[in-house]
């Protein structure tokens, strides 16, 4: 476990801080959420994964978000978004021993008797960043908790020194969009007439056809329409008429949308998978428009 040092930020890193800290204002949906730690964040803490969780009062317990920009196998996916598994107890019991400070975590040693943390390893991921946020006077009792994780990446202290001071921001921003979500599903279930099921009200993973999982993970790199009928041998008209389909499966607004939802629904980690395996900067994640 790495602890925490105090380092002076570069004027242009104290830039990118106050305009992530400026914009996380307007964030109140999931997909807000995703586009938000990218962009700047990225340039601060850098992550190709997230696990973001925050406190459940329907089931008393932290729920997690996994969102990930490179493919992973769905059982590590479930270690990071179950709060019982073995990764996410050992990271929770590490942060605590920490004094519950942001900290980089190592989970070799769990590797060795967990065959998710092994996986994890393996993909890189054996550092990962922690942080979290209790309830005023109850230490013991989380209402956030978030994970980071980069392939192949070491402690830093730029990274743990930008999180505790980015971490008051993360919990109201994430707290924020969970509300928004569960009173947008306890509308929508209220106007259909059926009831909810933890609170939220997601399209249902198996509408999206092999065929549009494919166009979407194309859509992920920044592909146009042309490029992608190109990729699968099929026109450029059936490409939009697909993209228009999953835009509707999704309730997504843009292409943008639809990668966000998608990656938190764990759309990219079942089906086949594209057979570059190339995945755009996620800076430019956004693809024109159809």
């Amino acid at each position: 476990m790495a602890p925490m040092s105090t380092i002076d930020l570069e004027p242009e890193h104290a830039e990118s801080l106050l305009r992530l800290i400026e914009a996380s204002l307007q964030v109140k949906r999931r997909h807000q959420f995703y586009h938000w730690t990218q962009g700047d964040m990225q340039r601060l803490v850098p992550h190709k994964l997230s696990s973001c969780g925050a406190y459940d009062a329907g089931v008393r317990e932290l729920t997690f978000n996994v969102l990930n920009s490179v493919p992973m196998p769905p059982s590590l996916v479930t270690a990071l978004s179950d709060v019982q598994s073995p990764v996410m107890g050992y990271l929770r019991n590490e942060w605590t021993r920490s004094g519950q400070n942001v900290c980089w975590i190592d989970i070799g040693d769990l590797a060795r008797n967990d065959v998710q943390a092994k996986g994890l390893c393996d993909e890189g991921y054996r550092w990962l960043l922690v942080d979290g946020h209790t309830r005023p006077g109850r230490p013991h009792e989380l209402e956030t908790f978030f994970v980071f994780g980069q392939p192949g990446c070491l402690p830093d202290a730029q990274s743990t020194h930008i999180l505790s001071m980015l971490l008051p921001y993360l919990h109201v921003t994430f707290v924020r969009v969970q509300v928004t979500e569960r009173e947008l599903a306890g509308n929508g279930a209220a106007m259909r007439g059926v009831p909810l099921a933890g609170g939220v009200d997601r399209p249902r993973a198996a509408s999206i056809t092999d065929r549009e999982r494919e166009i979407l993970r194309w859509v992920r790199e920044g592909k146009s329409n042309q490029a992608i009928s190109e990729e699968l041998g099929i026109s450029a008209l059936t490409v939009k008429n697909h993209i228009q389909k999953i835009l509707r499966k999704l309730g997504a607004a843009n292409r943008a949308q639809a990668v966000a939802k998608a990656m938190s629904m764990n759309l990219f980690n079942a089906g086949i998978e594209l057979p570059s395996r190339r995945i755009a900067p996620l800076e430019t994640v956004v693809a024109p428009s159809m």
